[in-house]
């Protein structure tokens, strides 16, 4: 119950991280442009990296695919607060390197590892009562 709550929270923020990143027409130099959606995709990316960090071990295990190291970099690089990006939209930073990478490359990858280990494992992600 406690991982199917879990893949609740990660499918939840990633699909509306996903929506947002899917209406952008200039891809990251309009993300990087716009304060409110990087916030926006800022918080769900926050929340998809602090949620799979607290996976129980036995659910992290059966995903070693995910890369685990890009999504530590990416929930160091998302303080709390205001965007950093915001004020300089246009400057190539490793910072906005890691949240576009965490954004377009770590969040679709990992939501698909998500699906097939709940294929997989269905009971795992039981409600039981």
């Amino acid at each position: 119950m406690y991982s199917r709550a879990l893949f609740d929270i990660i499918h939840a923020s990633g699909d509306a991280v996903l929506k947002r990143l899917v209406a952008l027409e200039g891809g990251a130099d309009e993300l990087f442009a716009s304060r409110l959606t990087l916030a926006e995709v800022e918080a769900g990316l926050r929340t998809v990296a602090t949620t799979l960090a607290h996976l129980p071990p036995v659910v992290m295990l059966r995903l070693p695919q995910v890369d685990w190291a890009g999504w530590d970099a990416l929930l160091r690089a998302l303080p709390a607060g205001v965007p950093q990006e915001a004020t300089a939209p246009r400057q190539a930073t490793p910072r906005r390197d890691v949240i576009w990478y965490g954004a377009c490359s770590l969040l679709p990858a990992t939501l698909a590892l998500l699906d097939e280990l709940r294929r997989r494992e269905p009971d795992w992600f039981e409600i039981q009562y």
